[in-house]
């Protein structure tokens, strides 16, 4: 938390409207006092969400007031009825706020394939675009989760020119999360005046670098949003290249900070690892690699048994398809080196390493030894909760 957060212009509320069973609360709203610039990253799976499809569009002229976001329901798969559910949901949001339907963007998180209980949403919008505030911003973040343990929420500033703004953003995602614009829902305010096209930009530099490098179970949301908005009000303006380097790093820090948060709340997951890269010979192969170790289940299924079986990352690696070498291969876990230029250096090293696993964080590092390139994952363990947490899902 930063002290004196004064983040200017946004307004959050979130609230239970009964769309979800069990009373917890599944309405959420984020609303701009401005029309904001903006900018989107949407889900890869080609079975996309009605929400998805129809943000696309909107998000296409660079500008956005409100985000309206409701979880317990996906409103995917649910073909004409569910576009023009999307359309209504924002259609009533934007007449309670005084504001373009134009300017409004939706997002859904939940089950796939039941109708948007619109009689809900109708009778509920009203009062969530009522009272809204800045400081509601923790409802918004409990609103919009699903399976999720715990609310994600980032925040940092900068300064230009004697003119402090302010960067926050909110996260979901539990599971359902893979390196495909990976996160379920995201959402990010900052109150710098910066033009759509470099905050697309900078989204996307972000993102490649947080969410898309995170892994809790190798599977992509249908509903997978990332939605950035800035409107401008802090009075600070990004005008060179100087500018946007500080409002990159600021972004980079949140976003990286929220997709670590992800992992670390993954379904049934009780560790978080990061494996290291490095020594590739092309940044492909580095980051095929990475993402290799990271998705396999014998690797995450080792790492909850705190078993450092380094055959399975090899193994994993070895079939990435990145160029390697098996007797040029280095391994660490966190500073224990376990193998050497490919050889195994005995029990010793795998007893140091097997405590080093006991941790709840640790990192992973493998090196190559054919070039330098490097990249990265963060991904968590597979335990038996994983498997009870998606059985019981719809139950």
């Amino acid at each position: 938390m930063i002290r004196g957060f004064f983040m200017k212009g946004f307004k959050f509320k979130g609230i239970a409207a009964g769309i979800k069973k069990d009373g917890r609360k599944d309405l959420g709203i984020i609303f701009s006092e401005k029309p904001a610039a903006a900018a989107a990253l949407f889900t890869k799976n080609k079975v996309a969400a009605a929400p998805v499809i129809l943000g696309r569009e909107r998000i296409k002229k660079g500008f956005l007031q409100a985000v309206v976001v409701n979880s317990g329901n996906a409103n995917c798969c649910t073909g004409q009825r569910g576009m023009e559910d999307a359309v209504e949901t924002a259609e009533i949001a934007a007449e309670c706020l005084g504001v373009s339907e134009a300017l409004v963007m939706v997002s859904s998180t939940g089950v796939i394939g039941a109708p948007l209980p619109m009689e809900i949403i109708r009778k509920n919008i009203p009062d969530l675009t009522r009272d809204m505030d800045l400081n509601f911003i923790d409802d918004f973040s409990i609103a919009i989760l699903t399976t999720d343990k715990s609310a994600k929420i980032s925040r940092g500033k900068g300064s230009i020119r004697g003119k402090e703004f302010f960067v926050t953003g909110v996260a979901k995602g539990s599971g359902m999360i893979r390196p495909d614009m990976a996160t379920m829902l995201a959402f990010v305010c900052t109150d710098l005046d910066i033009s759509a096209d470099i905050l697309k930009l900078s989204l996307k530099n972000s993102c490649d670098r947080s969410f898309n490098r995170i892994s809790v179970d190798g599977d992509t949301s249908t509903n997978d949003t990332v939605i950035a908005l800035a409107n401008g009000m802090s009075g600070a303006v990004a005008e060179n290249r100087e500018d946007y380097m500080q409002f990159q790093e600021i972004l980079d820090t949140v976003l990286l900070d929220l997709s670590r948060m992800i992992v670390k709340d993954g379904e049934g997951a009780t560790k978080l690892a990061e494996i290291i890269v490095r020594g590739a010979a092309t940044p492909y192969d580095a980051y095929r690699a990475a993402e290799a170790i990271s998705q396999s289940n014998l690797v995450k299924t080792a790492l909850y048994g705190e078993d450092p079986n380094w055959g399975r990352i090899v193994a994993a690696a070895g079939r990435s398809g990145a160029a390697m070498d098996p007797e040029k291969l280095d391994l660490k876990f966190d500073d224990v080196v376990l193998v050497k230029k490919g050889v195994w250096l005995g029990e010793e090293a795998e007893k140091k390493a097997a405590e080093i696993m006991k941790n709840h964080e640790l990192r992973i590092i493998l090196d190559l030894n054919m070039g330098k390139c490097t990249d990265f994952f963060v991904f968590c363990d597979f335990s038996e909760n994983y498997v009870k947490i998606n059985a019981d899902y719809r139950s």
